[in-house]
């Protein structure tokens, strides 16, 4: 059911900023910044040959990333994404297993323009999981 990772997710300020250093030290492509009002974040995604790097900041006092730098003012990692052959599926075997879907349980599109669901972290070692349809 698991698939390949498909993101690191890190918190920052200012994602376009954060994704910088990547496309000068690294020489890696970095995408433009889009705003993605339903879920409260602008991204930025870094571009590796084996995954992605997405920046995140917050789109508006309300976003989750906001609290999420409120509490880690220098940014971090806030999540890690896998993609799954079909997230309806991968979210009712995760639920019989015990796992909690965060929101209300329907998927919604995410970044890639692909369905999305989020995971609780004290169902995953603490870390926030988000798994997207390949």
């Amino acid at each position: 059911m698991l698939g390949r990772l498909n993101h690191v997710a890190i918190a920052a300020k200012d994602a376009e900023k954060s994704a910088k250093i990547y496309a000068t030290a690294f020489g890696a492509e970095i995408s433009a910044a889009v705003p993605l009002p339903e879920h409260g974040v602008i991204t930025v995604f870094v571009t590796l040959p084996n995954t992605k790097i997405e920046f995140i900041q917050p789109l508006g006092e309300t976003s989750p990333i906001a609290k999420f730098l409120e509490r880690n003012p220098d940014g971090g990692i806030h999540h890690i994404c896998y993609e799954v052959p079909d997230i309806v599926a991968a979210r009712d075997t995760l639920i019989g297993e015990g796992a909690r879907v965060l929101g209300d349980g329907k998927p919604r599109i995410g970044a890639h323009g692909k369905p999305v669901l989020f995971l609780h972290p004290k169902d995953f070692s603490g870390a926030l999981v988000e798994i997207e349809q390949a």
